[in-house]
């Protein structure tokens, strides 16, 4: 009976290891189930993830603008710098991270400055804006013509262009009404000396006497300091163009002239300049009739062209036109 009872209690001790032993092995397998499946879902994120941080580097790679450096050419002397273009990463995933999706519409850019900038060069003349801006700036200088100034201001409000006038100081001194008429419509004001002089027969003393009196002049009127200087008839030597400098003036010349003060006829005037005008393009013109009756054309077909239209200062900005997607 006692043998008998032992053997049963045998019996029962290993029934209660083996239940024992198929619970322990199950509860095992299902403390790693659980996270070999939490693993898996982490894994897959992190790899989708990755693929798009790919897609997005090998687009920037495709499509980086090196910025280019301002220098001095051999021909058109001072040329300023432009910016270069690449991808903005961290911001372009930040737009895409909520779909995780590549998409190139939401691609972000950012502009990069170049090393070398115009402010870098020293006193050197200016004939053109950048190569690679489509660009093109029109310089009116102003001594005479008052009578063509209203509809020249009327045919640029038109097209909400804005201009750069280079301004005689002794015209301003006799017409500041005139003067504070252009300022107020939004244009960019000019030195350019003051009674006209060839200042490539001037010494350093009269030079620096024509450009500071103008300079005065047009701050005591409009409140402002030309930064940039236009030589009379485009006569200039490096005593000129140094002058200027120590005035904190870049001295601007032209691209493109309309010679219109050779009275040339409109239609003659407008074609010769249109198919001349390229990026970075500066176009030379006076308040003249040509011009007056010349310069709707003339804007309608320098857009058409794809040129936006600007002010010196915007010419000479490295700031690129278009910072949308690259095509």
């Amino acid at each position: 009976m006692n043998r008998k009872y032992g053997m049963s209690l045998i019996f029962l001790a290993c029934a209660l290891l083996l239940t024992l032993g198929a619970l322990l092995i199950g509860n095992t397998r299902d403390m790693h189930v659980k996270p070999d499946s939490e693993n898996v879902m982490t894994t897959s994120a992190e790899v989708h993830k990755d693929d798009l941080h790919k897609k997005i580097q090998a687009y920037s790679e495709k499509y980086k603008m090196e910025p280019i450096d301002a220098k001095v050419d051999s021909v058109w002397k001072a040329i300023p710098g432009y910016n270069g273009l690449e991808v903005n990463r961290k911001a372009s995933y930040k737009k895409m991270k909520a779909s995780g999706d590549f998409d190139v519409n939401k691609i972000v850019y950012k502009e990069v400055s170049p090393n070398v900038h115009l402010e870098d060069l020293g006193p050197e003349p200016i004939y053109r804006g950048n190569l690679e801006k489509p660009m093109v700036a029109l310089l009116i200088n102003v001594a005479w013509g008052n009578e063509y100034i209203p509809k020249i201001l009327k045919t640029l409000n038109d097209h909400q262009a804005k201009a750069t006038f280079f301004f005689d100081g002794s015209w301003v001194k006799k017409n500041p009404d005139l003067a504070k008429m252009i300022y107020e419509e939004g244009h960019e004001i000019g030195n350019h000396a003051y009674s006209h002089p060839d200042l490539n027969q001037r010494s350093q003393e009269e030079t620096m006497d024509e450009l500071k009196k103008t300079n005065n002049v047009i701050e005591g009127t409009l409140g402002i300091k030309p930064k940039w200087f236009a030589p009379p008839s485009g006569s200039f030597n490096q005593v000129t163009v140094n002058v200027a400098d120590q005035l904190g003036m870049k001295t601007i010349l032209w691209t493109v002239d309309t010679v219109d003060w050779k009275k040339p006829s409109t239609s003659e005037m407008v074609s010769r300049v249109v198919s001349k005008v390229e990026n970075g393009s500066m176009v030379l013109m006076h308040p003249t009739k040509p011009v007056a009756e010349g310069l709707n054309t003339m804007i309608t077909e320098i857009q058409a062209k794809g040129y936006q239209l600007g002010t010196v200062s915007d010419l000479m900005s490295e700031k690129r036109i278009d910072t949308q997607a690259v095509n």
